[in-house]
């Protein structure tokens, strides 16, 4: 099921032309699983994990056990818009788990291992989640949370003594009757951060599935074509790594590489996409830059023909460098998990110019608007907004129609992000509009680092900001007022930032902590970051 023509030459033409279909029924693991199986056995997901250990399911697989596990989850009680949590990395059970619950007509909430019980516990109380699925990694964390979480019932851990998931998984039946499903149905619940206060869940329908496809298709080079192996380091609990390359590679029929490695480790990433011939990927920034640093790349081997990337601007230098080392234009692309994959290039049949976000990808309607929600002229600077009555735009805020309201004016989705469109139509990020800190492709809320950095008794008043960063885009910084009795040190600085590792997520700790005798704040009492940031 191809959106863009294979054959297509020119980009503006494809986005003239383009007009969605959105049936009325829809379900993404119809889209992903169910339709694959008159091919059944094509391989669908390769594993491989940091200890060599390899095997490789099919989409038969992927239907047996979505099938049974659906069946496992009937038999716990989940009924259609339940919300399930996913706290797993890139391993087969999060694949089935992610299905067995569409089919169900459930919401998956995919929830990063990265996360300490802090930043757990608010997305399973916000969600009302009623089951986890979790690695071992967390399953403690998740039985020492489960007596204050009143909806959640059922915590099924994976790889652990006889492993669980597994064992529930074998005693379901083997065929399951898909719950049918409407394109505006929820299929997904994934928390963002905002400027102020905690995350935010945003609620993805089933027809994103679809509307990310025409940015999928165009910004991997007219994916998919024939021997085409897909791979992300990006965890699938982000919108990057499930909707940006999980599901859509899964939805052609292709299979995916999935490698539960840890840390991004540039030597071994290398090794994984030869071994696999690997030829589309999505590699955030900071990622390529980790592999710019390799002084023997071209040793490797890869087979890489598309490469997109995005969740910080990728820069001229890495276009440059792609080109000269892994011969292929790294395709630039711009979104946000409440519109998803909106903008960017198709190097296979538009030239980009290096440092642009790129255009508009076909279905989608992006301007650069005021204040007032109307549209600037041609190289001003503004807010960049989507139009809505997308089939990429998400429901809203989970439980927070005030927050959804704010992000609406005039029939536009404002983003937050400041940049400007040239006179070829092409658009450029200048930055964000609020205090979002953007860190290796995470969008990181500074509140929620605030109000753990408050926890430490040290710690008496805190404000993060960003701060540039040739390597992550931007760092956690944190400036920090100390409780009377209290001397600052290095000693000091690092166990705070262990604290807040410790309770909130390794991700988002703060990598610099200044000590500073008073904060800059307003005339209404609000922490002038501004300032921070100038410093």
């Amino acid at each position: 099921m191809r959106l863009i023509d294979p054959q297509a030459d020119d980009f503006d033409a494809v986005c003239a032309n383009f007009r969605w279909s959105i049936p009325d029924h829809l379900n993404t693991a119809i889209q992903v699983c169910e339709r694959h199986q008159t091919n059944a056995g094509k391989v669908a997901i390769y594993y491989e994990n940091t200890d060599g250990e390899k095997t490789q399911y099919s989409f038969a697989d992927l239907k047996r056990y979505s099938d049974r596990f659906a069946n496992t989850l009937r038999g716990l009680g989940v009924v259609e818009g339940d919300r399930v949590a996913i706290v797993l990395p890139q391993t087969i059970e999060t694949v089935i788990a992610h299905i067995a619950i569409h089919k169900l007509g459930a919401v998956s909430l995919p929830l990063a291992i990265l996360f300490g019980p802090e930043a757990l516990e608010f997305r399973l109380r916000d969600s009302g989640a009623r089951i986890a699925i979790t690695h071992a990694s967390r399953y403690d964390d998740l039985i020492g949370l489960q007596s204050d979480l009143s909806d959640l019932q059922t915590i099924i851990g994976c790889g652990i003594g006889e492993d669980e998931f597994w064992a529930l998984l074998a005693k379901g039946a083997d065929q399951f009757e898909i719950v049918p499903t409407r394109a505006d149905d929820p299929a997904c619940l994934i928390y963002t951060s905002g400027t102020t206060g905690p995350p935010k869940g945003a609620l993805i329908a089933h027809r994103a599935v679809i509307g990310n496809f025409t940015g999928f298709e165009l910004s991997q080079n007219l994916y998919p074509q024939s021997g085409d192996v897909f791979w992300t380091p990006a965890d699938w609990a982000w919108t990057g790594g499930l909707w940006d390359a999980l599901l859509p590679s899964l939805n052609y029929g292709m299979p995916v590489v999935a490698f539960e490695g840890g840390g991004f480790d540039p030597e071994r990433v290398c090794r994984l996409m030869a071994d696999y011939k690997v030829s589309n990927a999505f590699i955030p920034p900071t990622a390529l830059k980790m592999l710019r640093a390799l002084p023997d790349l071209a040793s490797y081997d890869l087979k890489l023909r598309a490469i997109m990337s995005a969740g910080e601007q990728v820069g001229e230098e890495l276009i440059h460098w792609g080109r000269d080392v892994l011969d292929l234009t790294i395709n630039e692309m711009w979104g946000q998990t409440e519109f998803n994959y909106i903008v960017g290039n198709c190097s296979a049949i538009m030239d980009p110019k290096p440092g642009s976000m790129g255009k508009s990808y076909p279905g989608h309607r992006v301007g650069v608007i005021d204040e007032a929600g109307e549209v600037v002229p041609i190289g001003e600077e503004g807010e960049l907004a989507a139009q809505i009555d997308d089939p990429v735009m998400f429901l809203g805020y989970w439980n927070n129609e005030a927050a959804t309201r704010e992000k609406i004016i005039n029939g536009w989705f404002r983003t937050g992000d400041v940049g400007y469109r040239d006179e070829d139509g092409f658009l450029w990020f200048v930055g964000r509009k609020d205090d979002v800190i953007t860190s290796a492709g995470y969008r990181i809320g500074p509140g929620e680092i605030e109000d753990s950095l408050l926890k430490h008794p040290a710690v008496m008043q805190a404000a993060a900001i960003g701060k540039p960063d040739e390597l992550r885009g931007e760092i956690v910084k944190a400036f920090v007022v100390l409780t009377e009795g209290f001397e600052p040190d290095d000693a000091l600085a690092s166990e705070i930032q262990q604290s807040v590792k410790t309770r909130l997520s390794a991700h988002e700790y703060p990598r610099e902590i200044e000590f500073i005798d008073s904060l800059p704040m307003t005339t209404t009492g609000k922490v002038r970051r501004i300032d921070l940031r100038a410093r």
